[in-house]
């Protein structure tokens, strides 16, 4: 099958510090690749894939100091998508709705991948005007804002398996990700106090959440028992998450899906995270973590974590989250698509082919 991957420019695939969906971007080409798909990926200029590589700009946009109008560079990549259609059998999309116009007006087969979160009012008005869009969730959560959509599939993320599992010797707790309202670094702060044991944090900050870093956060970092360490590369993660008694990720949002918690389970490290959005479908209570509703029981939670299994932990992520997994789902979806009778031109709605 032909196939084109076409990833957001913020980050390179993979990215090289923080960065998730370009992450399960790389994941998923690598994958593919590997099963015998020719696959083409539009990405950064520096990223690093055995697929075909087509840059639309030379380095990731974040960390391109020069870079001002980053909609700019997706829209020149989205052009060279269009000038390369009949290379295709389907492309698929990870730039959430920024192609949907195009894609209204080709009709070519192509599905888009929604990463993000999707309780936003703003949102309602054009997936309500593009509502023909095939798209395809991360969580069964994730698409409650939106149930009305045309959702093609639901398929759960993957890692490829970089990470081992550890042993937890380190006897620290873990955050891993972004610090930001919504991701309750305090919370994790005041969890791993109340429970006498130190924190270590590897989380990047975006320019969006520095004031809050610097007025909630940073007085919280004094404390002898956190340690702030900041963004780490995919290769530190074995280590920082592989030692770590448990891992926490006590969320107040609803997320779409959290790499994070499935990223720990592959070490062996059990999550104890909040009930919000996609936390109950990717943790398995009792197996894989604890999954709590208030503070009082995350503290509790901390003292339960030497019941569980870290190899179970770790069989948890072998047997639900790894990327062929991923891969194989995905291509499920790509040939029931395509094997779906064409919809005439103006049609405004498709059937749901594949929920998986």
């Amino acid at each position: 099958m032909k196939i084109a991957q076409v990833a957001p420019l913020y980050e390179s695939v993979p990215p090289k510090l923080y960065g998730g969906t370009e992450r399960v971007v790389s994941y998923l080409t690598e994958e593919l690749v590997n099963a015998g798909h020719e696959v083409t990926l539009f990405a950064s200029g520096d990223s690093e894939t055995a697929a075909q590589l087509i840059p639309a700009c030379p380095r990731s946009l974040r960390l391109d100091k020069g870079c001002i109008d980053q909609l700019a560079h997706h829209y020149v990549m989205l052009e060279e998508v269009m000038e390369r259609l009949d290379e295709f059998d389907i492309i698929h999309f990870h730039v959430d709705y920024l192609h949907f116009p195009l894609s209204r007006v080709t009709g070519f087969p192509h599905v888009t991948t929604l990463h993000g979160r999707l309780d936003l009012p703003d949102l309602l008005p054009l997936y309500r005007k593009f509502r023909e869009m095939p798209v395809v969730s991360i969580s069964q959560s994730q698409r409650k804002p939106l149930c009305w959509a045309n959702w093609v599939g639901n398929v759960y993320h993957g890692l490829r398996d970089f990470l081992s599992l550890g042993d937890g010797s380190g006897r620290y707790l873990a955050f891993l990700g972004r610090i930001c309202p919504e991701k309750r670094v305090d919370r994790a702060i005041q969890i791993a106090l109340e429970a006498g044991m130190p924190l270590k944090i590897a989380a990047k900050v975006d320019r969006v959440d520095r004031e809050y870093y610097e007025s909630t956060i940073k007085p919280l970092l004094a404390n002898p028992n956190v340690e702030y360490i900041g963004e780490i590369t995919e290769d530190q993660k074995a280590d920082f998450l592989g030692n770590a008694y448990a891992h926490l990720f006590p969320i107040d949002w609803p997320e779409p899906f959290g790499l994070a918690m499935i990223e720990a389970m592959a070490c062996g490290t059990p999550t104890i995270a909040f009930n919000c959005g996609s936390v109950p479908e990717v943790i398995t209570d009792g197996v894989s973590g604890f999954i709590v509703d208030d503070m009082q029981e995350a503290v509790d939670a901390v003292g339960k974590i030497s019941t569980l299994s870290r190899v179970a932990c770790r069989r948890e992520f072998e047997m639900r989250f790894t990327a062929s997994r991923m891969a194989q789902d995905y291509v499920r979806l790509y040939e029931a698509m395509l094997s779906a009778k064409p919809l005439p031109m103006g049609t405004r709605q498709i059937d749901s082919l594949l929920t998986l």
